[in-house]
């Protein structure tokens, strides 16, 4: 109780620093002669509220510069920095994407793996991170809530959620077209078109198909353009129903199709002692003697009814959604050829993981009162069923193996906010949640008789306090602390490779956040600032140690992790025709606990820096978490020139940084990188008063190497981003 009061205590002094340093400047910033920015409405505490009210730390990605980031194929790993704070990387091709919010996150590779950061698409939860995959085509908005989400969101959200919203159906007629075409044969095509069905009855559909040729030779089988191409197509049909004022229904339909190649794992790009990719790296090239071309093919469909019932004095909600998806994936893990290299590889790694019949079931009922008022209130329930196989198979041995996940979890939750004063807002609420996992090897064909089955649950109360002041009309400052936790986890992927050990657990982690921060519309509402600072604690903090020498995949819990840092979000207008943004965090994470011990790098042919026991396992205490840069910079900048009537030139470009990061627990030279960026440039004419759009575009413009991640059991394996995209855009749209 001393040491949690005295946290509190620092925590205090340090935000009341922060914000009365910040404050001032933003209440002083000098006024110009702009129009106003507009608006963002967000709906972090599932209500549409202006972004610069809500008592939290969020950022929005608007369609625009979707668009943008997503030009030349760019999927969910394209928001990788694009919001201060948020990593995004995978070594799943473009399936199971991992998450990381102020450096928390989890690189756990297997189909099977929760994350602390949940992906909400259209107010339903994507578990699974097959599901997280879904393409990003006539979205809305994009929303990241950084924290603890625990009240009205629930488990497995310590981190905060990435929140995604489509287009939706309106009784205006609108239509809208893309298309691209760039460098290795990239091209997109995007429309939706929506509009009135009859009285009270709208639509919209929307489509995206999107493609790239093979352009990476497999110097080993002497195939050119053997890998790395993709062919996608996904499409949303939405239908609202508003057959009176105080009821509405929304159906969302959608699914996808994914054939093309998976991550392209290289061996031996790094040299022992170093962490700079070496001449065994040729981004056109690998020596594959299997993998099978490390083919990637899924699908998903799913199913979305959202009801809204006014009684007057209040809201019921309803949301239902039912989600399935099938996949598998095949890779040549160890990057090369045992015996002909690239550089030594003792032996080779051929292996398949197959999704099996998802089946995910989410239900929310939530009544709400007015939005507007001095009290304002919500409550509501949610239950949560989810199930699915996993099947892992090696080329030769071992026989494949298949393993069951079950999950079933169920929440009440409440949450109230009040006007104290004209100036002074507080909120208040809590959550009580019970989840349960259930875990049997279906088929382990190298124990005999596959192990038993493990069985993990848990209750636990989740609850956030946050206030808000109004400094005047263009300030807010606030202050909030949450708790949240992510349910204890099982992995049994060690049941396909022969490990002794029945399958790991790890029991829940739970987090105890603090923010504070400053959020003001400067420049006489024509620029806008957002700060905040953080510190949370972690207690048990689940992690996957992954790899040594048998290249296992094990849970294991860390007594405590922490991490400080600050984000800045802002944007200005100026002039009439320049706009520029940029975005800053700082993160600071570190595992706290003294016994942890993990298997390093099971190659022998990395270079550790943490010390280690007797049994050659390395000490993790004080090493950052996974996967956290330490910094994240964002900068945008678009110019827009008019020419003759309703036209404009314009030329946008942006850049993010992303600060030194450790790749796994333990710390060695070869997977220590360092800072890299990647930018983007895109010229062209709109005409018609934005009705359609020509330009040329370029995705990392500079052609930049960067390692996203690593395999070390084998040797000294890497993969990297995506190469430099080039091509042109077509763009139309009618209202």
């Amino acid at each position: 109780m001393i040491r949690s009061m005295k946290a509190m205590a620092m925590n205090g002094i340090c935000f009341a620093a922060f914000v009365g340093a910040l404050a001032p400047a933003v209440i002083a910033a000098p006024a110009a002669a702009q129009e106003a920015s507009d608006e963002i409405i967000v709906t972090a505490t599932r209500r549409a509220e202006n972004l610069q009210e809500v008592p939290l730390s969020v950022a929005a990605v608007s369609a625009e510069r979707l668009e943008t980031i997503l030009a030349g194929g760019g999927d969910a790993l394209a928001l990788a920095g694009r919001v201060p704070g948020l990593n995004v990387e995978s070594s799943n091709g473009r399936v199971a994407p991992r998450f990381y919010i102020r450096g928390l996150g989890n690189t756990d590779f297997d189909l099977a793996a929760s994350q602390p950061v949940s992906v909400i698409m259209d107010d339903v939860v994507m578990e699974n991170v097959a599901l997280k995959s879904f393409p990003l085509f006539d979205i809305e908005q994009v929303e990241v809530l950084r924290g603890p989400q625990g009240t009205l969101f629930g488990r497995n959200t310590p981190a905060g959620i990435v929140s995604i919203r489509s287009a939706r159906p309106t009784q205006e007629f609108t239509a809208r077209g893309s298309a691209s075409y760039g460098t290795y044969g990239t091209a997109s095509l995007d429309g939706a078109v929506g509009g009135s069905l009859g009285q009270g009855v709208s639509a919209r559909a929307a489509v995206i198909y999107a493609r790239r040729d093979d352009w990476v030779d497999n110097a080993f089988t002497n195939t050119k353009d053997a890998l790395g191409g993709y062919e996608e197509l996904a499409g949303r049909l939405q239908f609202l129903f508003e057959p009176a004022e105080n009821f509405d229904a929304l159906l969302n339909l959608h699914a996808r199709s994914l054939e093309g190649t998976s991550t392209l794992f290289r061996a031996n790009i790094f040299t022992t002692g170093s962490n700079s990719l070496n001449a065994n790296f040729d981004r056109n090239r690998v020596s594959y003697n299997g993998g099978g071309d490390n083919l990637q093919a899924y699908d998903s469909q799913g199913a979305a009814l959202t009801l809204n019932y006014d009684l007057g004095g209040a809201t019921i909600t309803s949301i239902t959604g039912y989600d399935t998806a099938d996949g598998s994936s095949r890779g040549d893990i160890d990057g090369g050829v045992a015996g002909a290299g690239p550089g030594f590889i003792p032996f080779d790694s051929d292996t398949t993981d197959s999704l099996n019949d998802l089946r995910q079931l989410t239900q929310e009922i939530r009544i709400a009162s007015p939005d507007e008022g001095r009290l304002t209130w919500q409550a509501g329930a949610y239950y949560f069923d989810s199930e699915f196989e996993v099947t892992t198979a090696g080329v030769g041995f071992p026989p494949p193996a298949t393993v069951r996940h079950e999950n079933t979890s169920w929440a009440v939750f409440a949450q109230t906010a009040y006007d104290l004063t004209e100036a002074l807002n507080v909120t208040a609420g809590l959550r009580y949640t019970e989840d349960e996992k259930d875990f049997t090897a279906v088929a382990a064909p190298l124990y005999g008789t596959p192990p038993g089955p493990v069985s993990v649950s848990d209750e636990q109360v989740s609850w956030d306090l946050s206030a808000r002041y109004t400094v005047n009309p263009d300030v807010n400052l606030y202050a909030r602390v949450a708790s949240g936790f992510r349910a204890p986890s099982i992995q049994g992927r060690d049941v396909a490779f022969g490990s002794p050990a029945a399958p790991s657990v790890a029991d829940s982690e739970t987090i105890l956040s603090w923010e504070a921060g400053v959020k003001a519309d400067v420049l006489d509402g024509s620029g806008r600032i957002n700060a905040s600072v953080f510190r949370y604690t972690i207690q048990d903090q689940q992690f996957s140690a992954i790899g040594g020498a048998g290249n296992f995949t094990q849970l294991v819990n860390a007594d405590e992790g922490e991490a400080y840092g600050l984000e800045i979000d802002s944007s200005f207008d100026l002039t009439e025709r320049l706009t520029v943004g940029a975005g800053f965090a700082y993160t600071h994470t570190e595992i706290k606990d003294a016994l942890l011990t993990v298997a390093p790098c099971g190659s022998g042919q990395c270079t550790l820096t943490d010390p280690v026991n007797g049994l050659g396992n390395a000490f993790v205490n004080g090493n950052p978490f996974p996967n956290s840069p330490e910094f994240m910079l964002d900068l945008n900048a678009r110019y827009e020139r008019p020419i003759g009537n309703g036209g404009a030139v314009f030329a946008e470009t942006d850049w993010t940084v992303r600060g030194e990061t450790n790749l796994f627990l333990y710390e060695s030279i070869e997977y220590q990188i360092d800072s890299q960026f990647e930018g983007g440039l895109k010229l062209g004419y709109s005409g018609n008063d934005g009705a359609y759009e020509l330009a040329v575009f370029a995705r990392n413009i500079t052609d930049e190497e960067n390692v996203i991640g690593g395999i070390d059991f084998n040797n000294n394996t890497g993969f990297v981003n995506e190469p430099r995209i080039v091509g042109v855009s077509l763009s139309a749209k009618m209202n």
